[in-house]
């Protein structure tokens, strides 16, 4: 079982295995992973659009991960009500000066972190997904901390699934496209700080839970955009789009 996601069908959201073009509901992964246990099956087909394949309560952004800074890695906390899902239409602000997209890895925590170090990381992991962290950089100058930068409504789409299959040591291809057009290739290996190393400098810090997610930064896959363009952000085999407002 490598591909899981949340449906919005008639009946509220259901948490699914994708099988080819059929989405499967099925039990709690979170328990099921933190008992070490197969997911199980509940129920038959369902249907409905995508939502984000996760409800974080806590987003961790990676900030200096990525080319060229003088500084050390440092985390960050992004609010998980910017958090939206794949294909839904985010609105950029017009009073904040320039907006980035941003193709980053999102590690999505599979249990408690409590004993998580940079060997056992994947222990910890239930999977990957694709995240684009939307950003006004232009704010930062007056708000290092990243609230301003990074607040926006819907400024933190997530999708389109959690693929279990991608390791943290997967050198997987990223990429960004703005209507369709590539505009920053390169890989999970160019992070200078690796997925694990980030992963146990957060957990060093604070416990993290089923369902959280850290995003990873990005290395050389930035770049302005304007409001209607359609943005993707590709991790592996996850495409994720985003069209704006």
């Amino acid at each position: 079982m490598t591909r899981l996601a949340r449906v919005r069908t008639p009946d509220g959201v259901r948490v699914v295995r994708i099988d080819g073009d059929r989405f499967i509901p099925i039990d709690d992964p979170y328990a099921a992973f933190a008992a070490g246990k197969e997911i199980v099956d509940a129920g038959g087909p369902v249907q409905g659009p995508l939502g984000a394949p996760c409800v974080p309560t806590v987003v961790v952004g990676i900030a200096q991960n990525g080319p060229d800074h003088a500084s050390p890695v440092q985390a960050w906390l992004k609010s998980p009500r910017t958090v939206t899902g794949p294909d839904q239409a985010v609105t950029l602000r017009r009073d904040a000066g320039t907006t980035v997209a941003e193709a980053e890895v999102a590690v999505v925590i599979g249990r408690d972190t409590t004993g998580l170090t940079a060997e056992n990381a994947h222990e910890y992991v239930l999977g990957v997904t694709a995240v684009n962290d939307l950003s006004s950089p232009d704010r930062s100058v007056l708000d290092p901390r990243n609230f301003e930068s990074k607040s926006g409504e819907g400024y933190t789409p997530l999708g389109p699934w959690i693929d279990t299959a991608i390791g943290l040591d997967d050198d997987v291809a990223l990429s960004l496209l703005v209507d369709g057009e590539p505009v920053c290739e390169t890989s999970a290996g160019r992070y200078p700080m690796s997925p694990r190393a980030c992963l146990a400098y957060v957990a060093g810090w604070t416990t993290l839970g089923p369902g959280d997610v850290i995003m990873m930064g990005a290395p050389f896959s930035a770049s302005p955009i304007r409001a209607g363009v359609t943005v993707e952000v590709v991790v592996g085999d996850l495409r994720l789009r985003t069209p704006t407002r």
